[in-house]
């Protein structure tokens, strides 16, 4: 993909260049239909600042990480998260971390921070590894699985322990469900041209509803009983627990909830997706799938890999960052301006959508040669240090950065490297794979894999013909 380069500044601020769209619906019928290609296209055709319309709401699409950096840090204060988005998750979400803006995030940022800090997230992880081989432990050799549904299981239930140190099995298919179901709905609701309110029962309110009550109902008795309990068990929940603020508050029973709910569902699922994704791109690279498993070989010599291991699986991490790189679990990022501004010369107006993908960013060819292929050797140099700083952006940026980016990343190079000694994941061409935007960047259909056992002999994997697209 080749975008053209920035449109030039007017001598006076004017609106920026973009499709025109339909009375009424704006561009919502060609972003339903394929949201990913049209932002490509219009990143070729209009330059580094598009504008279009959700319905009647006026958006522009930044292609150009320097307007990115303007709106996610330098101007930040004048950007607020994406309300057309967000009203649809607040019933789950609440005021998390994920959705609160101004102060209550600033409070809710502080009182989080030490869960996460670095110390803290590295005893995690032996959690991450025990759990990955639990799941190996099922697996049986030759057998068809969806690394997809393996990949979000097994995270869900690392969240689960490292969150509430408990075994939640009976519960994990109930919340993978309920999820499941949740995000769809969601989806179906930013797609539409106008808003149904909770309170009319169609299906898809009534099971919406529904399933926020089964989380919802979940969490607050674990977070009942640790307070029943009243001991630290050296997990997040019991972090968040005896966190105080600055004048020695602690956090509500429905900020704590908040904050539970939201690190149980978005904070697995990322990782979940950046392996599901993996799996898909390794077993179509025989090259870079032989690389990986000599790294672990020599590092690890079939033991299961340990946090001490991370500082030497350097190709184990950039298979990950290049496969973030080209399926950003999270594709795009959205903010509403308060007040006027001006971006690369353009008027923008308050109330303005701002959207900032990650999808364009990382298959930008002035940032990363060759876009479309998978070459996780492109980041054994400098590239990071000498990238722009928003032109690769898997866990967002600014003050507003994914507060477990570091958990992610750790967890992700883990299991990666201790389901790869065991098993081949050949990916079958006969279950196609489709990148499905929804809240997050899913394989439609799932990811359908054989299972074969690493280092046996006469395998033969086949290559398969290769796009992202």
């Amino acid at each position: 993909m080749q975008l053209t380069s920035p449109p030039a500044v007017a001598s006076s601020p004017r609106r920026p260049p973009g499709p025109k769209g339909l009375p009424l619906l704006g561009n919502l019928l060609e972003l339903r239909r394929d949201i990913l290609g049209h932002y490509e296209q219009w990143a070729r055709q209009y330059g580094d600042i598009v504008a279009f319309r959700f319905g009647a709401w006026p958006a522009v699409l930044l292609n150009n990480s320097d307007y990115a950096e303007y709106v996610l840090v330098r101007n930040h204060r004048n950007f607020i998260k994406f309300p057309l988005f967000f009203r649809h998750v607040q019933a789950i979400f609440g005021q998390g971390l994920l959705t609160s803006e101004g102060e209550t995030w600033h409070r809710q940022r502080r009182l989080a921070a030490p869960a996460f800090h670095t110390e803290r997230v590295a005893g995690y992880g032996a959690v991450m590894v025990d759990e990955t081989e639990r799941m190996l432990a099922r697996w049986r050799d030759g057998e068809l699985r969806d690394a997809h549904a393996d990949m979000m299981a097994v995270t869900l239930r690392i969240a689960a322990k490292t969150l509430f140190n408990a075994e939640v099995e009976e519960d994990i298919a109930d919340i993978g469900t309920t999820s499941e179901m949740l995000a769809n709905e969601i989806m179906h609701r930013v797609r539409r041209p106008f808003r149904i309110p909770d309170l009319i029962p169609t299906p898809g309110n009534i099971g919406y509803r529904r399933g926020v009550r089964r989380i919802d109902r979940l969490v607050r008795q674990i977070i009942a009983e640790r307070q029943r309990d009243g001991r630290d068990r050296g997990d997040l929940l019991s972090m968040l627990m005896l966190a105080r603020d600055d004048e020695g508050r602690p956090m509500t029973d429905q900020q704590l909830r908040d904050e539970v709910v939201t690190l149980l569902l978005a904070g697995h699922e990322t990782t979940a997706l950046a392996l599901s994704w993996t799996w898909y791109l390794l077993s179509q690279q025989p090259e870079a799938d032989a690389k990986l498993t000599a790294e672990l070989q020599e590092v690890l010599g079939g033991r299961p890999p340990a946090v001490s291991d991370l500082p030497r699986l350097r190709y184990t991490e950039q298979v990950v960052t290049e496969s973030m790189r080209l399926y950003p679990p999270v594709w795009g990022i959205g903010r509403q301006a308060i007040a006027d501004c001006e971006i690369g010369g353009y008027a923008i107006p308050a109330s303005t959508t701002i959207l900032i993908s990650a999808w364009v960013s990382h298959h930008d060819p002035r940032h990363f040669p060759e876009p479309m292929e998978f070459h996780p050797e492109r980041w054994a140099g400098n590239l990071a240090a000498t990238l722009p700083r928003f032109a690769y952006i898997p866990f967002g940026g600014g003050p507003r950065i994914c507060i477990g980016n570091r958990f992610a990343m750790m967890e992700a190079v883990l299991l990666l490297a201790t389901v790869a000694q065991r098993f081949q994941l050949e990916w079958q061409a006969d279950h196609p794979v489709e990148p499905l935007p929804t809240i997050t960047l899913r394989p439609k259909g799932g990811v359908w894999v054989r299972t074969m056992p690493r280092f046996s002999a006469g395998t033969d994997r086949s290559r398969h013909a290769f796009s992202p697209r």
